[in-house]
């Protein structure tokens, strides 16, 4: 009797433990910006199952003019959408995960036209904002409440390219912080630029140019989106215009580019337009997508030693226009947004080579540009 007592004693803390520890989640909200030129209304929200790869329909707001690029804060109570037009504008919602359920809580001006992408630091003191057609960078303090405050401060970019139907001016076209959060960077496809600013939450203003205050591509290549490695040593530059990734270490502000791999094959020729760009959550893969007449995703095997990219697959998007796309939170799903054609299609990932395979489920949703996912609980 004392024997089986000790071992109830012993046993005890590991049988708590595993009582108290929190279970990976299994489902998840599979939130959907689009353009409302079309058949859309605004943002979908649609629950996600891990185990199947399967969709269903939860919620929508409607009324929500071009929501083309969407973030959720870091504690998943409130989501930022661009309003993208001549006369831009950002909107802030609350969120309900467990529904789906989205309400308007204010919207401010960016003082620029076209916003593509918006972004919020984890502590959510700022947002910021992509003024694609300007050429801007505009900056937003956020409330406790999840609203807006008037803009606090806009960087405006000068300069051309030499593709002058898309670099006639500057084009900021996204924005990402460091994983410290200590720097942002910026693209600007119209100047082939990759910005680099000090970012100090709450100083006025709270981005100034970095020691290295940016780095340069190739004329004519047009920077558009970026991500970092998992271990935050590396980033990743796609350029919409010459369809090419390029590979930077990445040492507290400072870039020094190793590597430019070209996406394309022979017969992609004419208007590329490279768009999204993932690393898969074990940070083993890097995928990209393009558009124009390629309309596909490229995986790449990333060096744990060097950063360096191999080629590894290209798979159709099996649509027109593959503007975005995500990699759910297991590795085991590949979701992608066709533009133009309507459809969003989920793809089985292996997670030991990178490689997609077969179609899960599929969705049609009218010009959908945006992919966003979150617990569900």
């Amino acid at each position: 009797m004392k024997k089986l007592l000790l071992v109830i004693a012993l046993l005890a803390p590991v049988l708590t433990y595993a009582q108290n520890k929190k279970a990976a989640p299994s489902t998840f909200d599979l939130l959907i910006g689009t353009y409302t030129s079309g058949s859309s209304k605004g943002i979908y929200v649609y629950r996600f199952y891990e185990e199947s790869g399967k969709t269903a329909y939860l919620n929508e707001i409607d009324s929500v003019i071009n929501p083309s690029y969407l973030t959720v804060s870091d504690n998943n109570q409130f989501v930022y959408a661009v309003n993208e037009g001549t006369n831009g504008a950002v909107s802030s919602f609350t969120f309900v995960p467990k529904t789906g359920k989205l309400a308007f809580i204010n919207q401010q001006p960016t003082k620029g036209a076209d916003p593509c992408y918006v972004l919020e630091d984890k502590d959510q003191k700022n947002i910021f904002v992509a003024n694609y057609t300007s050429g801007s960078l505009a900056v937003f303090p956020v409330n406790k409440d999840g609203s807006l405050s008037p803009l606090s401060q806009l960087i405006q970019d000068s300069g051309t390219g030499p593709v002058k139907d898309r670099q006639e001016g500057p084009h900021v076209h996204t924005a990402a912080l460091s994983p410290n959060e200590k720097y942002l960077l910026y693209s600007d496809l119209g100047t082939d630029k990759l910005n680099i600013e000090r970012y100090h939450a709450s100083k006025n203003p709270p981005l100034t140019p970095a020691s290295q205050p940016f780095v340069s591509v190739t004329p004519g290549n047009g920077p558009r989106h970026v991500v970092f490695s998992n271990d935050g040593k590396y980033l990743y530059l796609i350029q919409e215009i010459g369809g090419a990734i390029n590979a930077y270490t990445y040492d507290n502000g400072t870039l020094k580019q190793i590597q430019s791999v070209n996406m394309l094959t022979p017969e992609m020729k004419g208007n590329i337009g490279s768009a999204a760009i993932r690393i898969s959550p074990d940070g083993k893969f890097l995928y990209a997508s393009n558009r124009g007449n390629g309309n596909d995703i490229v995986a790449y095997a990333i060096n744990p030693d060097n950063g360096m990219l191999t080629f590894v697959s290209r798979t159709t998007s099996l649509g027109k226009g593959p503007r975005d796309f995500i990699i759910d939170p297991s590795g085991k799903y590949l979701i992608v947004a066709n533009q133009n054609s309507d459809t969003i299609y989920v793809y089985k990932r292996d997670v030991t080579t990178g490689k997609l395979s077969y179609i899960v489920s599929k969705l049609n949703i009218g010009n959908p540009v945006c992919l966003k996912m979150v617990p569900a609980e």
